[in-house]
C-alpha cells in the first residue's frame, strides 16, 4: 500500500559476513581468528525461509544456527567429550550449515576448533562480551536486516521523540515544513524515500537509504546537507513510525469533521498507523499544527481523547441544567 505515492517493496536480501562484522564489530568487540579471506560468504539469505532455519544461538548440533555462539559452558561441554566424540562433534559443527562461529568472553580458542574452521573455510570470530549478550544483539540486528522492507515517499522526521511521516502531493510543501521543523529542534531521518521494515508485530521502523542520508531537497534552494548546516543533532538514523501527516490543499479538506478532525488508521504491512490530514492554505502555520498533532497523538496513546472529553463536558452541562 502506498502513502503519498507509490510504495516499493524490496527484493530478497543477502547478508555477507563482512557486513555483519562491520555492523557489530565495535558493539561486540569482534576480531578475526581465522577465515577473514572468506568474509564475502553469505551468512544468510531472505530466500532461505525454511522454518527449520535459525539465525543465531548457542552451540546446537540438532537445531543448527547460521551463527553458532560458543561460550564457557559450550567449551566445557566439548572438553567433557572423549577424543573421537569430540572430533565428530566439531566436524558436525563445521559440516557446512554453519556460516560463522563466534567465541564469547575472549575465551581461549582450542586448536582443534580453529583447525576445523580453517579446513572448512568457516570464519571464526572472537568477541569480548558474554554469549547471551552476543545472541541478543545479533538477534535484533538480523531480525531487522531481514525484515520485509517497503519504501514510502515523503519526509520522515523525529518530532518530540515520535516518528512522523509527512506526505502529500508533489510541491505541496513537505520539504519546507521539514526544514522549519528542523530549525525548531526536531530531527530529520529521511527525505523523499524512507525504508520501513516490520521489526515487531505492531512496529514499523523507518531509516534512510545510505545514498540519501543527511540530505533534504528544498525547491529554490536545491539539495541541503542538514548535518553540515545544523550539526549531527539535527539527524536521526532511524525511528519507529507512530504517525502519518498528510498535507492536503485547503479546498480539498472543507468537509472535515470539525470535532474529531481527520484522524483515521492506515494499514501498512499489517500494522495500523494513525493518520492525520492537515489542510494547507495561506496563513496556516504548519509546523505549529504538526507539533500540536504530535502532542495530541501522544495524549491519545496515554488514553486521553480531547474530543471525547469535550463531548462528556457538554453532556454533564446539559444534565446539570435539567436538574
Amino acid at each position: 500500500m502506498s502513502v503519498g505515492g507509490a510504495a516499493n517493496f524490496c527484493m530478497s536480501t543477502t547478508l555477507e559476513i563482512r557486513t555483519l562484522f562491520k555492523a557489530q564489530q565495535k558493539k561486540l568487540g569482534l576480531v578475526w581468528i581465522t577465515g577473514e579471506q572468506h568474509r564475502e560468504k553469505p551468512v544468510h539469505s531472505s530466500q532461505d525461509d525454511s522454518p527449520e532455519i535459525s539465525l543465531v544461538g548457542h552451540l546446537n548440533l540438532i537445531f543448527r544456527h547460521r551463527v553458532q555462539i560458543i561460550g564457557k559452558r559450550e567449551l566445557e561441554y566439548l572438553d567433557s567429550l572423549k577424543k573421537n566424540t569430540r572430533k565428530d562433534t566439531i566436524a558436525q559443527l563445521f559440516s557446512g550449515y554453519t556460516s560463522v562461529v563466534v567465541i564469547a568472553n575472549s575465551l581461549p580458542v582450542p586448536d582443534d576448533l580453529q583447525a576445523a574452521a580453517t579446513a572448512s573455510a568457516t570464519p571464526l570470530l572472537l568477541s569480548d562480551v558474554p554469549s547471551q549478550d552476543i545472541i541478543e544483539n545479533l538477534q535484533h540486528y538480523l531480525n531487522s536486516y531481514f525484515a520485509e522492507k517497503i519504501t514510502l515517499h515523503g519526509v520522515f522526521m523525529e518530532v518530540m521523540g515520535t516518528g512522523v511521516l509527512i506526505t502529500g502531493d508533489s510541491s505541496i510543501g513537505k520539504s519546507e515544513l521539514a526544514l522549519e521543523l528542523i530549525t525548531r529542534g526536531h530531527r530529520l531521518i529521511a527525505d523523499d524515500a524512507t525504508e520501513f521494515s516490520r521489526v515487531a508485530p505492531d512496529t514499523l521502523m523507518g531509516s534512510c537509504p545510505e545514498m540519501l542520508r543527511d540530505f533534504l531537497e528544498v525547491r529554490g534552494l536545491g539539495i541541503l546537507n542538514i548535518r553540515a548546516m545544523f550539526g549531527a543533532s539535527a539527524i536521526k538514523q532511524h525511528r519507529n513510525m507512530r504517525l502519518i501527516i498528510v498535507l492536503q490543499e485547503l479546498g480539498d479538506a472543507t468537509r472535515m469533521d470539525r470535532l474529531h478532525g481527520s484522524k483515521q488508521l492506515r494499514k501498512i504491512q499489517d500494522v495500523d498507523i494513525p493518520e492525520v490530514t492537515l489542510p494547507v492554505g495561506p496563513g496556516r502555520n504548519l509546523a505549529v499544527l504538526l507539533e500540536a498533532a504530535v502532542r495530541n497523538h501522544i495524549l491519545n496513546t496515554k488514553g486521553y481523547d480531547a474530543s471525547q472529553a469535550f463531548i462528556d463536558r457538554q453532556k454533564r452541562r446539559l444534565e446539570n441544567a435539567r436538574q
